[in-house]
């Protein structure tokens, strides 16, 4: 399984990290992929890591702010927010494991003045 952590209300312009702990099956083997889903929106892919050596593609309206990042002794992903906007507001979801068939439950995260 896959558990998302780290959401919370933040002002515009901060930063913020998400985590994306998985267990149950080794991490390593696979890549992740970062969605995010906004109220009344689609779902959609913010970063999709595409090696193991780190390479991701970013989704345009995140490239140069967020980062993904991976610690394989922790069976950790992150995803390092910068510079939020009102716009980033909504669930994040981590993706992976085989066929990318492994989804957490999301975690909220919403920017507000």
């Amino acid at each position: 399984q896959i558990v998302e952590s780290g959401g919370r209300l933040v002002q515009p312009g901060v930063s913020l990290t998400l985590s994306c702990t998985a267990s149950g099956f080794t991490f390593t083997n696979y890549l992740v992929k970062w969605y995010r889903q906004a109220p009344g929106k689609e779902r959609e892919l913010v970063a999709h890591m595409i090696s193991d050596d780190g390479r991701t593609n970013y989704a345009d309206f995140v490239k140069g702010r967020f980062t993904v990042s991976r610690d394989t002794t922790r069976q950790t992903a992150y995803l390092q927010m910068n510079d939020l906007k009102f716009e980033d507001t909504a669930v994040y979801y981590c993706n992976s494991g085989a066929f990318y068939s492994i989804w957490g439950q999301g975690t909220q995260v919403t920017v507000s003045s």
